[in-house]
């Protein structure tokens, strides 16, 4: 009952996102805080910036969250100093500086509780679950456990108590009370599809080198195309466009030939802010490759982009996993199902779970809805086209919260990981103790 108790008030969950990491305890609720997965790193500092710059961030040498923002305007060569270390999911081992920002963003984020939660008289720190790519390696796991410790220590040896550490895709299983599914994890930087039956199979995952960073990509380019070349080159008005112009189209062919035939009825306006308004008008087909490219970036269209230089979509391996670059989301679903057991696969199929901020697209507008569709029904559609019989089976949703799931899967399995399961360095399953 004690755990219980002390659980209640002290889970602490991290999803280390491509994009954005997501962080915080149990008591936050259903909505955790929310950060880019980024940090700068403080080299080359003029002299009299060093003058201003705390000496508690001066020895680190790196800074994460909104402070980014204020070194960004100052600090020469910023941009080549800017470390996205999660682009992929996987951490190089050997990339010191990713490890540097992974550190600085998990000390930074734990601090932001630790004093509060300290002034509790039985706290003796978080219990910490560490969400992960289910592509990380062994040794990705072991070194988050280590920097746990390092940033325990920083803070005074009573931040965290215990560490474990999970893959995303299961989390989200677990989020959703999920035994037997395949989950599809879109996130910032790539698309985990990932077949579960009371854990993940291994066998059965596939990558996808791609995600919300090649949405933003085409969407830089609708935006140059469509005359806002000044404006392409800002990421927020390029977030901003893509999640309001952007469409799921049923068929990329047949949208395009609808809207170009009906402009008007496709057309959009994004007030970006008062001073800055972004209409598409005769470039209101366009819309359409915004939401294309995630589930299908096949298209002749997309192959004019990548032939001029303007759009990379390829295979990357990782190790000894290859991230498909052009390989369709149905697909990718099929070959993933068809490396589980056969006794499973009907039941995998009957639960597929869309999960990631990349799936969350707005509904299609009213007098579209014949041309446009949601992330669910375009994966059912898809998959209908490669057989009706596997259409006739499967069955898809997309989470409440696609952008949490995973970080609310991590506190509810912190909840219910009893604290005499010990860490074991062969399955990387169980709680580690630092206190």
């Amino acid at each position: 009952m004690e755990d219980v108790k002390y659980k209640a008030r002290f889970v602490y969950a991290e999803d280390y996102g491509t994009g954005y990491f997501k962080y915080g305890p149990i008591t936050l609720g259903e909505v955790p805080r929310i950060m880019p997965s980024r940090g700068l790193l403080l080299r080359d500092l003029p002299e009299s910036m060093k003058l201003l710059v705390p000496r508690d961030v001066l020895s680190r040498g790196v800074v994460v969250g909104d402070e980014v923002s204020k070194y960004l305007s100052s600090l020469r060569d910023a941009i080549r100093n800017l470390k996205y270390p999660l682009h992929d999911g996987i951490v190089r081992r050997e990339d010191e500086d990713a490890w540097r920002v992974i550190r600085e963003m998990t000390r930074f984020t734990i601090a932001q509780f630790h004093s509060e939660a300290a002034k509790q008289g039985d706290y003796k720190g978080f219990l910490v679950v560490a969400a992960l790519s289910a592509l990380a390696p062994d040794y990705m796991k072991e070194r988050f456990v280590e920097l746990h410790g390092d940033v325990n220590r920083e803070l005074g040896g009573n931040a965290v108590r215990a560490v474990t550490v999970i893959d995303q895709p299961f989390a989200v299983a677990i989020a959703e009370k999920a035994v037997t599914c395949i989950v599809i994890e879109a996130g910032h930087g790539n698309t985990q599809v990932v077949p579960i039956s009371y854990g993940p199979i291994r066998d059965g995952i596939v990558a996808l080198n791609r995600g919300g960073a090649e949405a933003n990509a085409i969407t830089r380019e609708v935006l140059k195309d469509a005359g806002y070349g000044d404006l392409a080159r800002d990421d927020y008005v390029v977030e901003v466009v893509k999640r309001e112009a952007g469409l799921i189209p049923r068929d990329l062919d047949e949208a395009i030939r609808r809207a170009r035939s009906e402009p008007d009825k496709f057309t959009v306006a994004i007030k970006v802010n008062p001073l800055v308004t972004i209409e598409l008008k005769e470039y209101s087909w366009m819309r359409f490759l915004i939401g294309e490219i995630l589930f299908n970036p096949n298209h002749e269209i997309f192959r004019s982009y990548t032939q001029q230089g303007r759009l990379t979509i390829e295979d990357v391996t990782v190790g000894d996993m290859v991230f498909h670059g052009e390989m369709s989301l149905s697909d990718a679903v099929v070959n993933s199902v068809r490396r589980t057991p056969v006794e499973i696969q009907d039941k995998v199929l009957s639960n597929v779970i869309l999960s990631g901020g990349s799936f969350n697209w707005k509904p299609p507008p009213e007098g579209l809805r014949d041309i446009a569709v949601t992330s669910p029904e375009k994966v059912k559609i898809m998959m209908s086209k490669l057989s009706p019989e596997l259409a006739e089976r499967i069955n898809v949703k997309l989470v409440n919260d696609p952008q949490f799931s995973v970080w609310k899967g991590s506190i509810v399995y912190g909840y219910a990981l009893p604290l005499n399961v010990k860490w074991n360095e062969r399955t990387k399953e169980g709680w580690y103790f630092l206190t």
